[in-house]
């Protein structure tokens, strides 16, 4: 029997709930989540493997208007992936649409940068699926207007309503995934599940952790950098532990301030939200010890970027 393997790009709006969906093929937390847009910044793979076919999903940055050396590098990651993919999960916010079309039917569903997305998916090569998220939120007779309206615009292989949190009609999305792929032998082992280190996975989960505990223009002035992963003892017999040290790089001093907090009371709670999932995905104790630095407008240029670890 054909093995299939290729790799599926998930593109969308900010908070169209790609992360949410991978996390959930993959059966593990894998990527951030929030209710902030932009949330995810890198291009984060998750490897799915079943006995048929190996599908590589790469979870991009929510798709938006670049105005900062950040948002354009988000962007620019968004665009390869899009290019090198064998197949495509557009997601969009099927409540958001709903609501729009409800309140006013007569001018339609898509704002103006809903038609710069649609003109970016008819340049896509590759076939693409449109999943209809968070259908638990909206009545079934209220999602049929959006279905409609995206059909009409762009053609794709299947339209496929789902809830990304509940799982619901997940396992359709996969059979048609299935169906997409090339046949290829799979490109990673059995039981690889991505292909981020630890220590990038680290820094993400203290980085949601923040984005969560903050308001405001915080999480977007926010950069996570692993200056230290110390495994020396993570192989003891007695009370393995790993130490990790991590700074946090914000824009200005007021910025500093708020992530500290009073008597550094919110970077404990950072500190305190986050070290039990890294021990989680560590498999064992983690002394995390978290500072923080100011890197002037880092966001604003490619050298910024750079200075906190963040490639343009």
């Amino acid at each position: 029997m054909s093995f299939r393997c290729g790799t599926v790009a998930l593109f969308g709006r900010p908070n169209a709930g790609k992360s949410t969906l991978l996390n959930n093929i993959m059966g593990a937390k894998l990527a951030i989540t929030s209710n902030k847009p932009q949330t995810t910044r890198d291009r984060i793979a998750g490897i799915h493997t079943t006995e048929t076919y190996q599908a590589i999903f790469a979870d991009t940055p929510g798709f938006h208007e670049a105005w900062t050396e950040l948002n354009k590098a988000m962007v620019s990651r968004t665009d390869s992936t899009l290019k090198d993919a064998d197949a495509v999960l557009w997601l969009i916010d099927g409540p958001h649409y709903a609501k729009r079309f409800t309140k006013d039917p007569e001018r339609g569903i898509f704002d103006a940068f809903d038609e710069v997305v649609i003109e970016k998916m008819r340049k896509v090569r590759a076939p693409i699926i449109l999943v209809v998220n968070k259908i638990d939120l909206v009545p079934k007779a209220h999602l049929l207007p959006v279905l409609d309206g995206f059909a009409q615009r762009v053609e794709t292989e299947a339209v496929i309503p789902v809830s990304a949190l509940k799982g619901d009609n997940v396992p359709a999305v996969l059979a048609q995934v299935e169906k997409l792929l090339p046949e290829h032998p799979a490109l990673y082992p059995d039981g690889v599940w991505t292909e981020h280190t630890e220590k990038f996975l680290t820094g993400e989960i203290i980085r949601e952790h923040l984005t969560k505990l903050t308001s405001q223009e915080i999480p977007y002035a926010t950069a996570v950098e692993i200056e230290q992963f110390d495994e020396s003892a993570r192989n003891r017999p007695k009370k393995p532990i790993v130490r990790i040290f991590a700074r946090i790089s914000v824009e200005r001093p007021s910025q500093k301030g708020i992530v500290i907090g009073k008597r550094g009371d919110m970077l404990k709670q950072i500190g305190a939200a986050a070290r039990p999932e890294i021990e989680e995905l560590l498999g064992c104790k983690v002394f995390l010890e978290l500072f923080v630095s100011i890197q002037k407008d880092w966001t604003k240029s490619k050298k910024g970027l750079r200075r906190v670890g963040f490639e343009p």
